[in-house]
């Protein structure tokens, strides 16, 4: 395990850092780790996240279960969200409004997440979401509000 003190990293460099560190690939417990979730792009304000779905992301209907996709859009958007953030601040989900638009398959298709920061104020932010497939199409749209803690 790495010797950074992560909090002293702002919500940035700590994204980046997990971005390059790839943390999820190593024995750190994380919900990440746990879904296989990559971090493809980093920028203030804004995060691409991606997956590969199996079977065990399965509904009884046999496709990816909501769970997932929101998860996913809690993820890139509460992400999106940090990178806004300095060092020592956190934040958490206030809200989360999922809009689902079609099912994924389990069968090893790519879900590719984007979170966007719409607005960061002293006690809470916003962001949007959205997760599209391997072939571009919208499987899920979001929005979220997060309180900021520890900005006194």
């Amino acid at each position: 395990m790495s010797t950074t003190d992560l909090t002293a990293l702002s919500g940035l460099e700590l994204m980046r850092w997990i971005q390059s560190v790839r943390p999820t690939e190593a024995d750190v417990p994380s919900i990440g780790r746990l879904l296989g979730m990559r971090f493809d792009e980093v920028e203030h304000g804004r995060i691409v996240i991606s997956l590969d779905t199996r079977p065990d992301f399965a509904n009884p209907l046999g496709s990816v279960h909501g769970g997932i996709g929101a998860t996913l859009l809690d993820s890139v958007m509460g992400c999106a969200v940090h990178t806004t953030l300095p060092a020592g601040v956190a934040y958490t989900t206030l809200e989360l409004k999922v809009n689902y638009i079609r099912a994924a398959h389990t069968g090893g298709q790519t879900l590719i997440a984007e979170g966007n920061v719409i607005h960061v104020g002293r006690r809470t932010a916003t962001a949007e979401g959205k997760v599209v497939d391997d072939q571009g199409k919208l499987i899920a749209h979001a929005t979220t509000t997060c309180l900021i803690l520890g900005c006194d």
